[in-house]
């Protein structure tokens, strides 16, 4: 007797008969949703509407979706279904009503890997649902996407962010936050983990498997099972599945998706390897230019912003929300590039950037955060349209939800916004490694104009800490006006200058010249300066805007203090709100000094800006034995900061050694100033 089975192939028969039965219910349904659409057609001809009705048709997507979890339906066949028969009913409304169908768009979309990865699958669900055609430029990296992206070779690129198992993709994270690229749209992807070999290959005899990272971390507990294979990294989980092919050995396999297996020919050896069965990945679509949402449509903002290091400065900023009654839908924190003592925290929440309350919001978080940028405004399927209105109501000006538009008062008729007092009645105080720029006590940066050698750095940075400075700086790239002058030691002397920081527990500032080195000089140095001829440089400007390091900007020898505020405004409109200003003398047609200290410029700005004002008295004068006297009236006069330079031996200074003080002096400076003694 055989009881292998309680069943027998009479049982099976029988299940067949029942889905048949099924399936020619679901035809009878179709049928008669077929002629509710031409009833809907027929009624739209006497009323002249449109054959489309997109918001309805995202919000019944998206509805469908909802409903179809509730019975364990996987979203993305959800979506799939309902989209076709969407599009089915829409070309029944344009036939019956003469309209000719628009020309299927075709998108080319950059992606990390081959065909079969699950970027690659993301992307065609994704595309699929919006009835578009895509070409895919496959790229070996996820930086490879989306430089294809900036360079115009693809119109998107599909990225992963973050998965339900393994958290938050920080690669991707940081790539992002690097590019200007807008977020366009996100799709939620179910991952399918399966143990790919090729035929005849068995688990026993497994010795080595191929997986990319992220499906290690997803799949840990399976693969702690198998302790006697050895694990190989791969760039992308379908490349894995493509060598196995190729090596034929039946003691490899690799970690992949079904479609993969179909795709190379290969076995399925285990299906369901993740950790968890509800493993969901979701995947971001950027773009160079922002989405446009219609009306009606469920959306959702992303955004990431650095807060400030005082106690429940997180808890300050996520409560604007809730007295907006908007929704977070996602917080993940990542610690600042080159910077780990602080964070980013990046935000989704439920709402576009046209709306008013979503632009009260930020405009209120621009008055508290460190650093905020809006990384994008699209539709999402995984957000229920909210009709209701919400709690803040102001009104949001027209154009591309640039920070620039983030402000609660009309422009200011001189150009600036972001920096005026209308925007942010209290002081900003930018603080680094625990110095305060802009609050009660007075601020001294000091150092020499250039650093020369690590004993020069190293002499002058102890002088700095023993008499009461807070900041060392020292040129490293220095703008000379002759090219014969000393041009600086580049990122050599900035080695020397961090490291003697390091040494003496300053922190430190040096000037950067050109937006190329801006990413270079913001990983070693705590502040960036913009000098007095670079002023008006508009894209170093911004790409100083885009780094996550406090920046000094000087005023140009020629300019107002409106162009000074309109230049500050270029780095507060990219998101960075720690900038502060350095009054340095300007040109006029007195010449018994190097320049004319403006010291009328510290009350003047303090009335028009909230942003911290110091004064170099050094670069005013050009003679040191006049330092003295013009740091004291700018400390009388109400600056925020001192900048002077120091020197063990002026005389013989490679940059500026008349105007620099010897260190005995500094000394006396800094007693005349109240410091030590």
């Amino acid at each position: 007797m055989n009881d292998k089975s309680d069943s027998n192939p009479g049982d099976i028969e029988h299940i067949r008969d029942d889905i048949d039965r099924i399936d020619a219910d679901i035809l009878k349904l179709l049928a008669e949703r077929k002629a509710h659409s031409l009833r809907i057609a027929k009624e739209k001809g006497i009323h002249d509407r449109p054959s489309r009705d997109q918001s309805r048709e995202e919000g019944l997507i998206s509805d469908r979706i909802a409903a179809g979890m509730e019975h364990d339906l996987d979203s993305g066949l959800v979506n799939r279904v309902w989209r076709e028969i969407v599009n089915d009913s829409v070309r029944i409304q344009q036939e019956y009503l003469g309209r000719a169908e628009r020309p299927r768009q075709t998108m080319t979309v950059a992606i990390q890997g081959i065909e079969g990865s699950y970027s690659q699958l993301a992307s065609q669900q994704f595309f699929d649902h919006k009835g578009m055609s895509v070409n895919y430029l496959r790229a070996p990296t996820f930086a490879a996407a989306i430089a294809a992206v900036q360079r115009q070779d693809a119109d998107v690129a599909v990225l992963p962010i973050e998965n339900t198992t393994s958290g938050a993709i920080s690669e991707v994270y940081d790539l992002l936050l690097e590019s200007r690229l807008d977020f366009v749209g996100d799709v939620r992807f179910r991952i399918r983990h399966c143990l790919l070999g090729i035929e005849g290959a068995s688990i026993s005899e497994l010795r080595r498997i191929y997986c990319h990272p992220q499906a290690v971390a997803q799949c840990s507990e399976f693969l702690a099972q198998l302790d006697h294979c050895e694990i190989v990294y791969f760039s992308d989980t379908a490349l894995s599945g493509q060598k196995i092919r190729e090596l034929g050995d039946p003691t490899i396999a690799a970690i992949a998706s079904e479609e993969a297996a179909r795709l190379f020919g290969l076995d399925v050896l285990k299906t369901g390897i993740a950790n968890r069965d509800e493993n969901f990945t979701r995947f971001v679509v950027v773009a160079a230019e922002p989405a446009e949402v219609p009306e009606g449509v469920a959306a959702k903002t992303s955004i990431v912003m650095a807060v400030g290091n005082h106690p429940g400065a997180l808890m300050e900023a996520l409560a604007v929300f809730h007295d907006a009654d908007i929704n977070l839908v996602m917080l993940e924190s990542r610690p600042i590039p080159n910077n780990p003592r602080e964070e980013l925290f990046y935000l989704d929440f439920d709402g576009k950037i046209s709306e008013p309350a979503v632009q009260a919001v930020l405009e209120t978080l621009m008055r508290q955060v460190r650093f905020l940028r809006v990384l994008g405004s699209y539709p999402s399927s995984d957000l229920r349209p909210r009709p209701i209105e919400r709690k803040m109501t102001k009104v949001k000006p027209q154009g591309r939800s640039a920070l620039t538009d983030l402000s609660p008062t009309p422009a200011s008729p001189k150009g600036y916004k972001l920096g005026s007092r209308g925007h942010k009645e209290q002081n900003t105080v930018v603080e680094v490694a625990g110095v305060k720029i802009g609050g009660d006590d007075l601020v001294v940066i000091a150092g020499p104009c250039a650093v020369e050698s690590w004993d020069q750095v190293m002499t002058a940075a102890k002088a700095v800490k023993e008499s009461g400075g807070s900041i060392l700086r020292g040129g490293c790239f220095k703008p000379r006006t002759s090219p014969y002058s000393f041009q600086g030691l580049a990122y050599e002397g900035l080695e020397m200058l961090v490291e003697a920081g390091k040494a003496y527990g300053l922190p430190v500032v040096t000037e950067v010249v050109s937006p190329e080195d801006v990413e270079g000089v913001a990983r070693k140095a705590d502040i960036l300066q913009i000098g007095t001829r670079n002023m008006q440089n508009f894209s170093l400007l911004s790409a100083a805007g885009r780094a996550h390091r406090p920046v000094m900007l000087k005023r140009g020898m020629s300019s107002s203090l409106d162009e000074l505020l309109q230049a500050a405004e270029y780095i507060l409109s990219e998101g960075n709100q720690q900038v502060f200003l350095c009054e340095r003398g300007i040109r006029t047609f007195e010449t018994s000094t190097r320049n004319t200290l403006d010291l009328s410029a510290v009350p003047v700005l303090r009335q028009r800006t909230h942003l911290p004002i110091i004064v170099d008295p050094s670069h005013a004068a050009g003679d040191r034995d006049l330092v003295a006297p013009l740091a004291l009236a700018a400390q009388a006069i109400g600056a925020h900061g001192i900048m002077v330079e120091i020197h063990p031996d002026p005389d013989n200074a490679l940059s500026d050694g008349p105007q620099s003080l010897r260190l005995d002096q500094f000394q006396d400076l800094m007693l005349a100033l109240g410091f030590g003694g």
